[in-house]
């Protein structure tokens, strides 16, 4: 007989790429010429003659990766290398001055503005993050004839489960969401899998858990000094869901995009309006309707209050120096690509396909405005 056990699948996705351009030996007309480092024009660029550096958060890399790809096509001049390190990993490289860019789904906090001097935020696209689990069925209970659905949590069990205050699978909160478990949820610990590096995911999800209820006390961070319990914790994406692969009876958290990636079932969660919903592009959508964004042009889209909205949700964010740039041929290479990526429809749909959420129109038209006031040596970027 087939054991029915609910187990990660054991596929990890590399957070990091390197792509060598190819094609011909001049710049593509949907460029429009590129900026030299003088600021004068020049109209040739030999294919793969530019190399743009960046690194951050790995929540963007799988989109970032398909981006690049197809960006070879409009601008064969430029290569792009981006390593999937963590939030925290990328803000510090910006700052230090060790990429051309980062990728973050953390906020920059005030002391890391004031370091980086005239570092801003773009958010890219938006995303969810959503819980995916490994529970043995019940000890002694026959198969059930056809297979489960997946776990439901609501916002206050899932605070606490994390703040383990909620710690057996068959908890009375647990079994009341999840009727049809009823007979399987096994009478065993709960383990709490995180992640261990410094991380934007974190701080989406501690920010949903901070506006869930009073009682999570650990704040919203990117890094957190997490409740004493049975935890364990995973650097990136990769690990905790190999930490949840390899421990019975365990719970974590990952990005929507890695989820689908590697096939991973993950829970539903009943919203603040009370309704059971699926991370989708559809809810993902419902949540960034009620953004408000703030002179920095970030975010916070945890914790709708629409019917439809998904509760754990973030936009991951292009970082960039917006006037210090000196190579200006690379930073209009940056620009153009990241434009790009917001104006393609193309790259939208890819992006979604991903499991990634693309920036409403609205959205677009701020972002776009901002990034055209980007300047290198004193002189706009974009044309």
């Amino acid at each position: 007989m087939r054991k029915n056990l609910f187990v990660i699948p054991a596929i990890l996705l590399v957070a990091s790429f390197i792509l060598s351009a190819c094609g011909a030996n001049t710049a593509s007309p949907a460029a429009g010429g590129v900026s030299g480092s003088n600021g004068t024009a020049s109209t040739l660029q030999a294919a793969g003659s530019v190399e743009i550096n960046g690194a951050g958060a790995t929540f963007p890399a799988p989109v970032y990766t398909d981006w690049a790809y197809s960006y070879q096509s409009v601008d064969p001049s430029v290569v792009i290398n981006y390593q999937g390190i963590g939030s925290g990993g990328g803000k510090k490289a910006i700052i230090d001055g060790t990429v051309d860019f980062a990728g973050s789904d953390s906020l920059l906090t005030p002391e890391e503005y004031a370091s980086g001097k005239d570092l801003g935020m773009f958010p890219t696209v938006a995303g969810a993050v959503v819980l995916i689990y490994n529970i043995p069925l019940a000890k002694g209970v026959a198969n059930p004839a056809t297979p489960l659905p997946v776990l439901v949590f609501d916002r206050q069990t899932l605070v606490g489960i994390y703040n383990s205050t909620i710690t057996q699978w068959n908890d009375p909160a647990i079994v009341a969401l999840n009727p049809a478990w009823k007979d399987y949820l096994p009478a065993a610990d709960i383990t709490t899998v995180h992640r261990s590096d410094g991380s934007g995911t974190t701080e989406i999800f501690t920010k949903a858990l901070t506006s869930f209820s009073t009682d999570w006390k650990a704040g919203g961070a990117a890094s957190i000094e997490w409740p004493k319990g049975n935890n364990v914790g995973g650097k990136g994406n990769a690990g905790v869901a190999a930490a949840v692969m390899s421990t019975p009876n365990s719970i974590g958290y990952v990005e929507i995009s890695y989820a689908i990636s590697n096939k991973l079932v993950f829970a539903s969660l009943i919203n603040k309006a009370g309704k059971t919903v699926v991370a989708s592009n559809e809810s993902v959508q419902a949540a960034m309707a009620e953004g408000k964004f703030s002179d920095k042009l970030t975010a916070t889209i945890v914790d709708g209050a629409s019917d439809g909205a998904y509760p754990i949700v973030g936009y991951t964010y292009l970082v960039l120096h917006t006037s210090s740039m000196t190579d200006c041929v690379k930073a209009q290479k940056i620009l153009e690509f990241f434009k790009w990526a917001e104006t393609d429809q193309n790259a939208s749909a890819r992006a979604v396909t991903l499991g990634y959420s693309a920036l409403p129109d609205s959205v677009k038209t701020i972002v776009l405005a901002k990034l055209a006031e980007v300047t290198c040596n004193g002189v706009p970027v974009l044309k």
